[in-house]
C-alpha cells in the first residue's frame, strides 16, 4: 500500500474508533471542549499534513506537536509529502501560521484555552536548506508575537515554538543569528555536544538505525540501558527527544514500543494514527 494511502487509512480508521461528537466550527477554531482537557505532552502529529484537516485534526486530539514537510518553489512555502504532492493553495502559511495565530488571539494568548505549554511546530525542510531557511525566517517575522524567540542568548517563550528540520544546510544561517523565531532539530550525534539547548532544544532520531527491537518479545536489557542513557543526557541538557520510524500499525507491537519510549522518559511519540495515540496516552494516564 503506498504510503500516504496508508496514513489516510490510518486517519480513517482512528476517526472511526473515536469516541464524541465533531467539533463545531466555533470548537475548531478555538480548540474547545467542556472543561478544557489536558493537552497530551508526548502527542507529536507525523506528517500532520496529511490529514483530512491539517493542523485541526491534531488539535481536536489534544496534540502539542505538529509536522510540515516543506518545500520552496518560486518564493513560496509549500506544505506536502513528495515533489508531485505539490499544490499552491497548501502553504506554510495557510496550513499553519495563519489558523494558529488565529487560535491563539481567540484563546487570549494560548494554543489550548486554559493551558499555556507551547505547541511545537517541527518544520522539515525538503528543498536546499540554507534558502529555504531564510524563507521560513521571513514568514515566521511576519508572526513575530506568535513564536518562542532567541534574541541575545536569551529565550522568551511564546505560544508556538518553532523547530525547524529536514535538510542540515538550514543550520549555518541559524546559527549565525542573533534573533531569531526558530530552533534546530538536532540528531543523536549532536547529544552531549557543546550545541545548547537554546539551539538546539530537540534531539530526533531514526528509531531502526539505533535500536532492533520492534516490540515483538522484550526489549533487550542493553537496548532499554540505551534509550534510557539517551533520554538522560539530553534531558540533564535541557532537551527534549523524539524517534521517528518506531512501529505505528495498530497491534500490540507499537503499544510495546509505546510504552517503552513513556517509561524511558521520551518526550514526543511519534504517529499518524490521531486517535490511536490519543486513547494510549489517556489510558497511560489512567493507570
Amino acid at each position: 500500500m503506498a504510503l500516504t494511502t496508508r496514513r489516510r487509512a490510518l486517519t480513517v480508521l482512528g476517526a472511526a474508533l473515536a469516541t464524541g461528537a465533531a467539533a463545531t466550527p466555533a470548537q475548531a477554531l478555538t480548540g474547545s471542549r467542556k472543561h478544557h482537557p489536558r493537552p497530551l505532552r508526548r502527542a507529536h502529529a507525523h506528517n500532520d499534513y496529511l490529514h483530512p484537516r491539517p493542523l485541526l485534526d491534531a488539535l481536536d486530539h489534544r496534540f502539542t506537536s505538529v509536522e510540515a514537510d516543506i518545500f520552496l518553489v518560486g518564493g513560496e512555502l509549500l506544505v506536502a509529502h513528495d515533489p508531485a504532492d505539490l499544490d499552491p493553495a497548501r502553504t506554510l502559511e495557510s496550513l499553519y501560521l495563519a489558523p494558529l495565530a488565529a487560535r491563539v488571539r481567540a484563546n487570549h494568548g494560548s494554543v489550548y484555552q486554559g493551558h499555556h505549554q507551547p505547541l511545537q511546530l517541527l518544520i522539515d525542510i525538503k528543498t536546499e536548506g540554507a534558502s529555504t531557511y531564510l524563507e521560513l525566517d521571513r514568514r515566521l517575522r511576519r508572526h513575530r508575537h506568535l513564536f518562542t524567540t532567541y534574541a541575545h542568548g536569551r529565550v522568551r517563550p511564546g505560544p508556538v515554538t518553532a523547530v525547524v528540520s529536514g535538510d542540515r544546510a538550514a543550520r549555518t544561517p541559524m546559527e549565525a543569528q542573533t534573533v531569531r523565531r526558530a530552533f534546530y532539530d538536532g540528531r543523536l550525534t549532536d547529544l552531549g555536544t557543546a550545541a545548547p539547548a537554546s539551539f538546539v532544544p530537540l534531539i530526533s532520531d531514526n528509531w531502526t538505525l539505533n535500536f532492533t527491537w520492534r516490540g515483538i518479545g522484550a526489549f533487550p536489557d542493553t537496548e532499554r540501558r540505551e534509550l534510557r542513557t539517551i533520554v538522560s543526557t539530553a534531558h540533564s541538557r535541557g532537551q527534549r527527544v523524539r524517534f521517528w520510524a518506531t512501529p505505528d500499525l495498530p497491534g500490540p507491537e507499537r503499544d510495546a514500543i509505546w510504552s517503552e519510549l513513556v517509561a524511558a522518559g521520551v518526550d514526543h511519540l511519534n504517529t499518524d494514527d490521531l486517535a490511536g495515540l490519543e486513547a494510549f496516552l489517556a489510558a497511560h494516564d489512567r493507570r
